[in-house]
């Protein structure tokens, strides 16, 4: 075996340059001046080919029939084409997952950089004491009998009004 030669050396298939598979290594069985290589100008000049090729084919009745697709062929395709939109949304969805939990763990580290630029070390434990105090004033402002104190704070806030009022 020489050293370039490849173990299935004349089992591939061979091709001229008209792309017609040679038959053992020899050239295709058709007369090389009848082989055209470019477009043809008119249909006439096609015509006139394919007459040189060994008669006239009838290419009207066989370009207009109209190709037989058999509806299971039919619906393999659709099923093909709908199983690669859905690997297609598959995807885009697992990108989109991605960048969901990307924006959510900035907007996390965002908002502890914010607290500590804000309120220096340990601002979750401030804030925590500060909604503690809220909520114990809260509470006081309750049990106040504020009642009472509403009444005999209205006439005196409705003559101070008035009396503003008055000067205007």
């Amino acid at each position: 075996m020489v050293k370039d030669q490849s173990a299935g050396f004349g089992t591939e298939k061979r091709y001229d340059d008209t792309g017609i598979p040679r038959t053992n290594g020899e050239e295709a069985d058709i007369n090389p001046a009848l082989l055209r290589r470019e477009g043809f100008e008119s249909e006439v000049e096609y015509r006139a080919y394919l007459a040189t090729l060994g008669g006239d084919v009838p290419v009207d009745t066989y370009a207009d029939e109209p190709l037989g697709i058999s509806e299971e062929h039919a619906l393999d395709a659709r099923l093909q084409e709908l199983r690669e939109e859905l690997e297609n949304l598959r995807a885009r969805l697992h990108v989109i997952r991605e960048q969901a939990a990307t924006v959510v763990a900035e907007n996390v580290r965002w908002a502890d950089a914010s607290a500590h630029a804000q309120l220096g070390d340990q601002p979750w434990l401030k804030l925590a004491g500060a909604m503690a105090a809220a909520f114990v004033v809260a509470r006081g402002i309750r049990r106040l009998p504020l009642g009472a104190v509403a009444t005999t704070a209205l006439p005196l806030v409705a003559a101070a009004l008035n009396r503003k009022l008055a000067r205007a």
